[in-house]
């Protein structure tokens, strides 16, 4: 069946190789088809991969290998919630460690150039719970690039 609305991601030409990534990665991740394109098209080529569909933690998606008219930016991202380091790290060193880059604040970009949040839930709760609680460990994140599970709760705890 196919979703009522489903994420499309524009990639130069790696929607396969992206979907494949992310479905090894992330559970309830799959990649459910890939389409060739019919005919030569501004992009591409006919018989070229087009578009593949997949899903990424459970959420429709749509690979598109567009061409390089329009470039993936922080305007959009996947945010993951994770329940401890051992899965932040996980997350964190899948993405970067297969030709990704680090950023701020828990972010990062795969190797397509695909913004991630790899946020624990601590951190999370933390803002949820405002005042000074949300201030120390809002604080305590803006140097970070993957969080530091202990010390968000660290200055949870103040």
């Amino acid at each position: 069946m196919i979703a009522k609305n489903t994420i499309c991601l524009w990639f130069e030409n790696g929607a396969e190789a992206a979907a494949r990534f992310y479905a090894a990665t992330f559970p309830n991740s799959e990649v459910l088809a890939v389409h060739t394109a019919p005919c030569d098209f501004p992009g591409g080529k006919e018989g070229q991969v087009l578009t593949v569909e997949f899903t990424v933690l459970g959420i429709p998606c749509l690979g598109l290998n567009g061409g390089p008219q329009f470039k993936q930016s922080e305007a959009f991202s996947f945010q993951v919630a994770t329940d401890d380091q051992e899965e932040t790290d996980r997350y964190w060193n899948a993405i970067v460690g297969n030709g990704g880059q680090e950023s701020a604040c828990g972010w990062c970009k795969d190797r397509w150039g695909l913004s991630w949040q790899i946020t624990p839930r601590v951190l999370t709760e933390a803002m949820a719970a405002g005042g000074a609680e949300a201030k120390r460990a809002f604080s305590a994140m803006m140097p970070m690039r993957k969080i530091d599970v202990a010390t968000i709760e660290a200055a949870r705890r103040g």
